[in-house]
């Protein structure tokens, strides 16, 4: 820990200053303004973009969404679902078209979060406090030079980090932010972007949280026969704080026909888990440390006019303490968790002729795990993925086809035979234009991928279970976009997707109780059905002056069915917490230095457990966040004043049940940029 904080002073060593957001001042020409509103960052290149568009939410969009984590914003998406155990600190989870969590890669600039242990990642980590874009893609991204890694996923996330800007000939950039709220809500934040060379900038970020986690909540129980009400109260949640800090420090590096990253990060926190509350017994004594660094490098380069590299290392250390001490439990824990990573990759691509691209990636990943748990096998795992793709690209078609082998090979104490796991996956991306005067296009798409089972799958004791098999999934897409170009003086776009698609995912990983109840163990059961269809909206105007107006909307459809065995109970029941239909809205108004925002979500009924009984169903829930700001230019510092309202309505609702989101809630944001 110490060296990452050594390496961070250095990185920012350069610059007294604090930096921020690069401020930029209400303009009274209304096309100007609007440009800001539908589209903050840069055009990506060629060579990054995918054959498919991404689900995109990106500057003042994203900002306008009343979001204080990756999970809030990621609701905004068709297909997404988010689980939210409630609270500031509460852990937040996505699972993209119901394919499961572990089928989501999460790419932070460009290079996956992972983590061996149990396979999720905590989205709460990580700030939107200098986020410039977030994307998603089903399937894969598809570009034609990328890593192995970004070929191995169901569905990808894609968060990108701001990079420098400098304007009138400026050295350094300032951004301090201080918000508060509900829930003893402290959280102050400083970014800090400094240009040490023409080609050669640095930034710094840091921002601390801080929450006692209190928040009111509705706490009903209506009897699944009768529907008659057995008590209804409103009650405080308890033992939801969090003490958090994270420091981000990047150097971007501009080379001849290339550029480089470096980027190094640590998350440190305290946290309370409230637990479920059931039959009335509240759960309050369980305490969460995390402690995870890493240090990445990406690197890209042009060889020549055919050839162009990408290369990527990164070092990550997780550090996880686990204590539940309360009075009522049957077994006190206090389990601490290291894991270790080391991770690089090196890609080619080679342009055949015009508009066609041959490429190569591979990449090597060692995964480690070291725990304080009785008769622990301390497992570690060497993963090799070779990736080769045929990449297509023109005005009126884009094409990919790729094929991705998978070699997993396990070590670990007290086991004769750890697990080897070996894959071959391909995929086909299609994209067709078919008129050039008219934005419309055909997407589909096929895929295969599969998820290795994590260490506690394997491993955990008396539970894990060294002869399980990788889960698989089987993707099939067929959608079109249309995208409307300026007709009139007053609209400014129009952008329409739809999509509708068939998953399979098999020998899916479930825990399974053996002989006395008490005891469970890992086992391929599963096999699930997905169908849905997306849609999603995005129109801008100008109606009059100065005025614009941004409408975002989306719409999914899922059917997600257990099909493992026809003697289950649950046979072709709705899998759980995946709604019918869900939904969400957003609204942008603006006049001058004044932003109105508006945000609707709605999840439809679900249920909780595998049988789609009374009792395991949960009423559909919706919130409706609204947030109004206001900034202006004061000799020479951008400021910027929101207010926000969270759940307007103060809907009772749980996203997982038994754990109750806040009613209604407030933040007052204050930005301060030079």
């Amino acid at each position: 820990m110490s060296t990452l904080i050594f390496s961070l002073i250095l990185l920012c060593a350069a610059t007294p200053y604090i930096y921020g957001q690069q401020y930029t001042a209400p303009d009274s020409v209304s096309t100007h303004h609007l440009e800001t509103v539908v589209v903050r960052a840069p055009r990506e290149p060629d060579y990054k973009r995918g054959v498919i568009p991404a689900q995109q939410l990106s500057g003042q969009e994203l900002k306008a969404l009343s979001a204080f984590s990756i999970a809030d914003a990621l609701r905004s998406f068709s297909g997404v679902q988010v689980k939210d155990f409630g609270g500031v600190g509460g852990l937040k989870t996505v699972n993209i078209r119901s394919m499961g969590t572990h089928h989501v890669g999460i790419f932070y600039d460009g290079v996956e979060l992972s983590n061996a242990q149990n396979g999720q990642i905590d989205l709460g980590q990580y700030s939107l406090d200098n986020m410039e874009a977030i994307q998603v893609f089903n399937g894969q991204k598809g570009s034609y030079l990328q890593p192995a890694k970004d070929f191995g996923s169901s569905g990808t996330v894609y968060l990108q980090t701001r990079k420098p800007t400098f304007t009138d000939g400026a050295q350094t950039n300032l951004r301090a932010s201080l918000r508060t709220g509900s829930f003893d809500l402290f959280n102050p934040a400083i970014l800090i972007e400094h240009r040490l060379e023409p080609r050669v900038t640095m930034s710094f970020n840091a921002e601390w949280i801080k929450s006692s986690g209190k928040y009111k909540f509705r706490y009903q129980k209506v009897l699944p026969l009768t529907h008659e009400i057995a008590y209804d109260t409103t009650a405080v949640r308890h033992n939801g704080d969090i003490n958090a800090t994270r420091l981000e420090g990047n150097l971007h590096i501009g080379l001849p026909d290339g550029q480089m990253l470096v980027k190094v990060y640590n998350y440190n926190s305290e946290r309370g888990i409230p637990g479920a509350i059931v039959n009335n017994v509240w759960r309050r004594g369980e305490r969460l440390w995390d402690n995870n660094s890493f240090v990445q490098t990406t690197y890209e380069q042009q060889v020549s006019d055919r050839i162009r590299l990408h290369a990527i290392a990164k070092y990550a250390y997780y550090q996880t303490h686990f204590v539940r001490n309360e009075p009522t439990a049957a077994f006190k824990v206090d389990n601490l968790y290291q894991q270790q990573e080391l991770y690089g990759s090196v890609a080619s691509a080679f342009q055949l002729i015009d508009h066609w691209y041959l490429s190569a990636a591979y990449d090597l990943q060692w995964n480690k795990l070291d725990a304080n748990l009785y008769d622990f096998v301390y497992p570690h795992r060497f993963t090799h993925l070779l990736a080769l793709a045929s990449t297509y690209t023109n005005e009126w078609i884009n094409a990919q086809a790729s094929l991705l082998g998978t070699l997993a090979q396990d070590k670990a104490k007290k086991l004769t035979r750890a697990p080897l796991f070996r894959k071959l996956t391909p995929a086909a991306i299609l994209s067709i234009k078919p008129w050039q005067a008219v934005d419309l296009r055909f997407n589909a798409f096929y895929k295969q991928s599969f998820r290795l089972p994590t260490f506690n799958d394997l491993y955990y004791t008396e539970i894990g279970n060294i002869k399980l098999d990788p889960e698989h999934t089987t993707q099939y897409n067929l959608g079109l976009q249309y995208q409307l170009a300026p007709q009139k003086p007053w609209l400014y776009t129009l952008d329409f997707k739809v999509d509708a698609y068939y998953n399979l995912v098999t020998n899916k990983i479930i825990a399974y109780p053996k002989g006395q109840q008490f005891r469970w163990t890992m086992i391929n059961l599963g096999k699930v059905d997905i169908r849905g269809i997306d849609a999603q909206c995005t129109w801008s105007l100008v109606p009059v002056r100065d005025l614009q107006l941004s409408l975002r909307a989306q719409y999914t459809y899922q059917r997600a069915i257990d099909i493992t065995n026809p003697k289950d109970s649950y046979y072709r029941h709705q899998i759980p917490y995946i709604p019918w239909h869900s939904g969400s809205a957003t609204a942008i108004v603006q006049y001058k230095g004044w932003q109105l925002n508006y945000n609707f979500i709605y999840a439809g009924e679900r249920y909780s457990q595998l049988e789609n009984f009374p009792e395991n169903h949960l009423q559909p829930w919706y919130t409706n966040d609204l947030a109004l700001a206001y900034e202006r230019t004061v000799r020479g510092y951008g400021l910027r004043l929101q207010l926000e309202c969270n759940n307007l309505l103060s809907q009772a609702y749980d996203v997982i049940a038994n754990y109750p989101m806040p009613l209604r809630n407030y933040r007052l944001t204050l930005v301060v940029t030079h």
